[in-house]
């Protein structure tokens, strides 16, 4: 089986077996996925879910939030490690939101990679999750299942995994494969046991089973 055949199976089968999925940080408005995804690094999404609740109580829109001081958004944000640079960089990036984009984000990936603290993950993941583009979101979940998949071989660099995803991956299907990843991650081809690969939709056509490219 080819790489692209492998990749179009894979999406199906995650599509039948996760039906329903989405961005596992909660938020309303796209600033605040900006923020959640930034205190999400080396942080679990439902903590970060929970801190942020006690910051957009106490700043609850863009302006608040680049209005405040350093020193007043990282005690609330500490709990997700990192809080002086996470603070330091979540209020430059709702100044220039605020000075520069009228208080919204850009739908412009370019855009996205000049504000402070975002990155290609998160700038993928406001272009799928909020504008609806096409998106490769390339966290270490992702980075994980298609290296045992087969999809790709030894390839740990995010960019370079992401940029051998979009040569495989319909565009349209981009965005949820990638939220597929994560649920498949946490349940099945998990990181810190031994995967679960009796369980796994996959199993016949995993590389990890020693299923190779034809």
């Amino acid at each position: 089986m080819t790489k692209e055949k492998l990749a179009l199976e894979i999406v199906e089968r995650l599509k039948q077996e996760y039906p329903d999925v989405g961005c596992t940080l909660d938020y309303d408005q796209a600033w605040k996925l900006l923020v959640s995804v930034r205190l999400a690094a080396q942080c679990t999404d439902a903590r970060v879910n929970v801190v942020v609740q006690d910051l957009y109580e106490k700043f609850p829109d863009v302006n608040a939030l680049a209005d405040a001081e350093v020193g007043e958004i990282e005690p609330i944000v500490r709990p997700c490690g990192l809080g002086r640079s996470k603070a330091r960089d979540i209020s430059a990036c709702m100044k220039i939101l605020r000075d520069q984009y009228g208080g919204k984000v850009p739908d412009d990936f370019d855009a996205l990679l000049k504000l402070p603290g975002v990155g290609r993950k998160s700038a993928n993941l406001v272009m799928g999750d909020v504008f609806g583009k096409p998106a490769i979101v390339t966290d270490t979940h992702c980075i994980r299942l298609v290296n045992r998949m087969g999809l790709v071989d030894g390839v740990k660099e995010p960019k370079k995994v992401e940029m051998a995803l979009w040569e495989l991956i319909p565009p349209e299907e981009g965005s949820d494969f990638c939220h597929r990843l994560v649920f498949h991650g946490r349940d099945i081809c998990t990181a810190r046991t031994k995967p679960h690969c009796e369980r796994c939709c996959l199993n016949d056509i995993c590389a990890k089973n020693g299923v190779e490219e034809k």
